[in-house]
């Protein structure tokens, strides 16, 4: 079965509500990549040197990273010698396959749950890149799911934080854990442990201290933060996820860099992905990184935040690269 019949199947057999949502959340990547591939293949049509130089200059532009162009140039390169194509209008589908196989790595991308009980998750990552609403949003997900939901607030240094979270506690209808501003961020965590374990709670998500990643205190904080939660409950947290802003571009690859080093990360969340025409930071990520996106908000709404699919991602993002007669015709070759 050709890459496009799998890729159409697949597609097929999601549901079309998450099919839109990934389609509208990347209409301004879709328009600022897209379009410009389109524009180079009518434009150029032969395959030559400035037409790669062209094509990186697209690919770095969408933020899919310096090092990812590289490689996916050089990949470009072979395979055209190896299929012998002179037409540029032949590359559409091969550039499609390649990036999914960049994003789809050997990592599942969902959300791991314990065996046992209590489920933990601990987030991370600098303010202002949408660490609490991600968490709210999550919340609502489980709540939907008919999962009981705890929040803990662990940031207890930003003003307005504990605040902030409980606005979301209230508009999801669950219940925060938390002291006063200043306490102890690690006494927060172990709180709100002991009262999950009483409430007989399915899902704990917590909060932290939007740290700088040069701040040697806060990493360490952060690390007693893990040990307290990790001593209290053996295999948690079952996810340690970094937050990050799309519209931030490189600066977001940076931080998941050096957080990365430091936290023992298991996965990332990518915030404001509908308002970047760098959305190609995602591709960038999953490949330097090695670690999976797990989850991208896609809208402001409450149930704006999804799982990452990289076959939704790719056909989304490349709706018109990926029409309906290339899926055809390559299903007929």
């Amino acid at each position: 079965m050709s890459f496009f019949k799998k890729l159409k199947e697949s597609i097929s057999s999601k549901t079309e509500a998450v099919t839109n949502k990934f389609k509208e959340g990347l209409a301004k990547t879709r328009n600022a990549f897209v379009e410009k591939v389109e524009d180079l293949i009518l434009r150029r049509k032969k395959i030559d040197e400035e037409f790669y130089e062209e094509l990186e200059e697209i690919l770095i532009g969408a933020d899919v990273g310096v090092n990812t162009v590289m490689e996916l140039i050089d990949d470009l390169r072979a395979e055209v010698r190896k299929q012998k194509i002179e037409d540029a209008a032949e590359l559409k589908p091969i550039l499609s396959e390649k990036l999914v196989k960049l994003l789809k790595g050997d990592e599942n991308n969902s959300l791991r749950v314990s065996d046992n009980g209590l489920t933990v998750y601990l987030f991370v990552g600098v303010n202002g890149v949408g660490k609490t609403t991600t968490i709210g949003k999550l919340a609502h997900r489980f709540k939907q799911q008919g999962k009981k939901v705890l929040l803990a607030a662990g940031d207890t240094f930003r003003a307005g934080a504990i605040e902030q979270l409980e606005v979301w506690g209230q508009r999801v209808g669950v219940d925060v854990i938390k002291q006063q501003a200043g306490s102890d961020p690690a006494a927060v965590m172990f709180d709100a442990v002991q009262a999950a374990k009483t409430r007989g709670v399915d899902i704990l998500l917590c909060d932290t201290a939007g740290r700088l990643q040069n701040k040697v205190n806060l990493m360490e904080e952060l690390n007693k933060i893990y040990r307290v939660i990790n001593r209290e409950v053996p295999d948690a947290p079952h996810e340690v996820l970094l937050v990050l802003d799309a519209t931030t571009g490189q600066n977001a690859l940076s931080q998941a860099k050096l957080f990365g080093d430091k936290t023992g990360l298991t996965g990332l969340v990518l915030t404001k992905l509908d308002g970047t025409a760098k959305g190609g930071i995602v591709v960038a990520i999953r490949q330097e990184m090695n670690i999976p996106v797990k989850l991208v908000g896609l809208g402001e709404k409450m149930d704006d935040l999804e799982p990452f699919d990289s076959e939704q991602f790719v056909h989304a993002l490349f709706a018109g690269l990926i029409t309906e007669e290339t899926v055809e015709e390559e299903t007929q070759a």
